[in-house]
């Protein structure tokens, strides 16, 4: 599927690492290392602007070694990118953890992943059918 895409960053496209990768790594288009503190948030630029096709989606992701590692998310995970959207992809990053973490410009801050969703039309009713798990919620599957 082709997506057109303009680059307004000095770094290069996103670009998947493998050939099974989903997610496609974003770098951030800063000019100077931004400082991140403890629980602090950021919405840091990419430079990148996309037109998805109608019926598709683009979801920002956390990066699992920047998470793992230093505790550097995505704040609104998956950030969610619309197909109508035209301004630039941002990143919302919040440091959960203890220690500021530092930035670097064309650092890899985030996945982009490109989804196909549906649309739904509801139909309302006055119930819904049975299942045996019924209205159960969190840890009603039990323990494996």
């Amino acid at each position: 599927m082709k997506v057109k895409i303009v680059n307004h960053s000095k770094f290069s496209l996103p670009a998947y690492a493998t050939i099974a990768s989903a997610g496609m790594d974003l770098h951030a288009n800063i000019d100077e290392p931004l400082v991140l503190g403890s629980l602090e948030r950021s919405l840091v630029p990419t430079g990148i602007f996309i037109e998805l096709p109608v019926g598709y989606e683009a979801q920002i992701r956390p990066r699992s070694g920047l998470a793992t590692k230093h505790g550097i998310t995505v704040a609104n995970a998956p950030g969610t990118v619309d197909a109508d959207y035209r301004g630039e992809v941002k990143v919302s990053l919040v440091n959960i953890s203890k220690e500021p973490f530092t930035i670097e410009p064309g650092e890899r801050i985030a996945q982009m992943v490109v989804a196909r969703h549906e649309r739904v039309e509801w139909e309302e009713v006055a119930e819904l059918s049975k299942t045996d798990r019924g209205a159960g919620g969190w840890g009603s599957t039990g323990k494996k």
